[in-house]
Formats: structure tokens, C-alpha cells, sequence
């Protein structure tokens, strides 16, 4: 059995439970190395199944080879109950933030005798230290991100939608390898700059305009996270004082993170900055949050986040500012937390604010 799944099964005592189902795709990937879209876990102390339907069954033979492998049509339930029964498990764990309510009921109708006990977060305190297969995956999908945002730079020009501007992008990554977007990248121009999540739309680039662009990779399931600003044209001042300003936030963010504080510690340290300088209110949002194979997990960095950063931990840190009918800037890298402090995994240039 691989490592991952011996520290789960290690980690049912802790949890009060017999064995553990894992429905969330990210979590089956990392315990199983199942890539497939349909599959569940079953963990308990001694032993672990997939259960999957007859499209996935060869793969999961490829890809799983450590788990048993139980083929599942409409009986999923049924098949469930009868190893439940075999293994005497008496308590089930399940997934209580992905399990939908009429899964969940289904279940305590029909596993008569199992107590379901709903846990969070099981995988997840696992997957929030990286080991070094995972960081050379996210080190990957970050130089591909560098590469493509290089690359797609000599595209830009007045006149280009948004639009225009993330496919290009999109297409780039492709092209360098990646298996996809990490998500619905933000291209915001001008005055939509003040939308912190302003997907890319079918406006038209102008000269004089800032604009911001958040994109990332996917690399074998792994994810990248960048965000970076550039003017077309000659700059406005406040564009310049802006854009140094969460530069400066930036730094000191990145600069405060090391093993041992909690990931609020650097939220402070970035925000202290921002509002130094008078822009607290425009600062609304977290600085940072883990990545890996999701865009967004574990930890979050933010003013309430108590997890304590341990060298392995992979984040981003990206405060920003965004003043409605103006626009906005965030500058966003990814870290990794190491045994002295920290390396900066992203290294597509950010010292000034770039102009094209």
C-alpha cells in the first residue's frame, strides 16, 4: 500500500472511525492515483477499494494497482453494504463538505447497523504538506504559466478583446505542455480592474489602460497561480503608485513567511502596508491560500487562518488594491514554505510595472 494511504489508515483512530469513503476527486487522485472523473474510496485499517463502472475499469488497473477493485453499475450501495458486512466496520466516515445531502441519506437508509460519522478535512491535512514528486509537479505548472505569460506578451495590443487575450494565453500553456487552465483566467482592463474576479470579457484593450491578468496551469493535476499587471502605453502616475504599493505589500508578505507562524502572520504583514498607505477598505480579500491539486486548498492565508506554516507547504501571496471606476492591481506568486523561510517559485518579472 502506498504512504499516503498507510497515514490515513493510520488517522482512523483519531477520527472515531472504522474505515473512510473519499469522494472528492482531488483527494481520490492523491490517495489513488486515479485520474478518471468516477470513483470511490473505501479505507479502513487493513485494507482499501475503488469502486468505479466498467468505463474506468482498465484504468484503474493501470493507475490503482495497490487498491481492490470493485466494478459498480447502479449497485454501488448494495456492494458497499456487503463489505461493510464482511469488514464488521460498525463506523463509516464520509466526506461531510462534498457529500451531497441525498447521498448522505440514501446511506443511512440503506447501511442499516453502520453509524455514518461525517469528518472534514481528513485528506486535506495530509495533502497540505507537499512532498517532492508534488513540489516538481507545481514547480512545472508554474514555469509553464512564466513561459506562456512571456510568450503571449508579444501578442498584446490595442484592440485585442480580453477575450482574445486569456485564449491566447490559454492556448500557449497548451502548447508548452500544460493539461489545461487552473481555472477561468482574469483578464480586467481599465476601469473592470476594480472587479477582483473580472473573468476575461469581450472588451477591447485601449492605450492608457491598466490591466490585470490572474492566470495558471494545470500539469498532471497539479496547479499554478499568477497574477500580473501591465499598461498599455504611456502610465498614469497613479497607475505607478499604485502598483508599488502592493509591490511593497507584496514583498513584506513573502518576506514574513517562514515554518513555524501562522499563515494570519503573513496576511499581516501585506495588509499593515496596504493600509500604511491609506487603502485598507480596498484590500477585501485574503492574501494568499495553499495550492496543489486544487487551486484553492490548504492553508489559507488570511487574518483568521491559525495553521501553522511547515516546510512543504505550498501558497500564494497576492494582496491587492481595487478602487471602483478606476480599476485595481494584484501582484500574486507562488511560495513554498522551506526548513529557513521561503523560495519563490514564480520568476516572471514584477520589479516595475511592465509597459507595452
Amino acid at each position: 500500500m502506498n504512504g499516503r494511504v498507510v497515514k490515513l489508515q493510520q488517522a482512523l483512530d483519531r477520527y472515531k472511525i472504522d474505515a473512510v469513503l473519499i469522494n472528492r476527486p482531488e483527494n481520490r487522485r492523491y490517495l489513488s492515483g486515479f485520474t478518471g472523473t468516477s470513483g470511490i474510496l473505501l479505507i479502513e485499517k487493513n485494507s482499501a477499494y475503488i469502486f468505479t463502472d466498467f468505463r474506468y475499469v482498465e484504468q484503474v488497473k493501470e493507475q490503482s494497482p495497490h487498491f481492490q477493485l470493485v466494478q459498480i453499475s447502479n449497485d454501488f450501495i448494495q456492494k458497499l453494504k456487503n463489505i461493510l458486512l464482511d469488514l464488521k466496520i460498525q463506523s463509516l466516515g464520509f466526506e461531510a463538505d462534498f457529500v451531497t445531502f441525498e447521498n448522505y441519506d440514501r446511506m443511512s437508509r440503506e447501511l442499516s447497523g453502520v453509524e455514518l460519522i461525517p469528518v472534514k478535512n481528513m485528506v486535506e491535512e495530509l495533502r497540505i504538506i507537499k512532498d517532492p514528486e508534488e513540489l516538481q509537479l507545481i514547480q512545472k505548472a508554474v514555469d509553464i504559466a512564466d513561459r506562456a505569460w512571456s510568450e503571449t506578451l508579444k501578442y498584446v495590443k490595442p484592440g485585442i478583446s480580453e477575450l482574445e487575450l486569456s485564449l491566447k494565453l490559454e492556448y500557449t500553456m497548451r502548447r508548452l505542455g500544460a493539461e489545461g487552465r487552473a481555472f477561468d483566467f482574469i483578464v480586467a482592463s481599465g476601469k473592470r480592474g476594480a472587479l477582483p474576479h473580472g473573468v476575461a470579457s469581450e472588451k477591447k484593450l485601449k492605450d492608457g489602460e491598466l490591466v490585470t491578468v490572474d492566470c495558471g496551469a494545470v500539469y498532471k493535476g497539479y496547479h499554478s497561480d499568477m497574477t500580473r499587471n501591465f499598461v498599455l502605453g504611456q502610465p498614469a502616475e497613479m497607475h505607478k503608485k499604485i502598483y508599488n504599493i502592493v509591490l511593497e505589500a507584496q514583498k513584506a508578505g513573502i518576506e514574513a513567511v517562514r515554518p513555524g507562524i501562522y499563515a494570519s502572520e503573513v496576511d499581516k504583514a501585506a495588509r499593515e502596508v496596504i493600509e500604511r498607505y491609506g487603502y485598507g477598505e480596498n484590500f477585501g480579500h485574503g492574501t494568499g491560500h495553499g495550492v496543489g491539486l486544487a487551486i484553492h486548498e490548504s492553508p489559507r492565508v488570511s487574518y483568521s487562518e491559525q495553521v501553522i506554516l511547515k516546510p512543504g507547504m505550498v501558497i500564494t501571496i497576492e494582496p491587492g488594491i481595487y478602487l471602483p471606476g478606476w480599476g485595481g492591481i494584484r501582484i500574486e506568486d507562488v511560495v513554498l514554505v522551506t526548513e529557513n523561510g521561503y523560495r519563490i517559485l514564480t520568476k516572471s518579472p514584477k520589479e516595475e510595472l511592465l509597459i507595452i
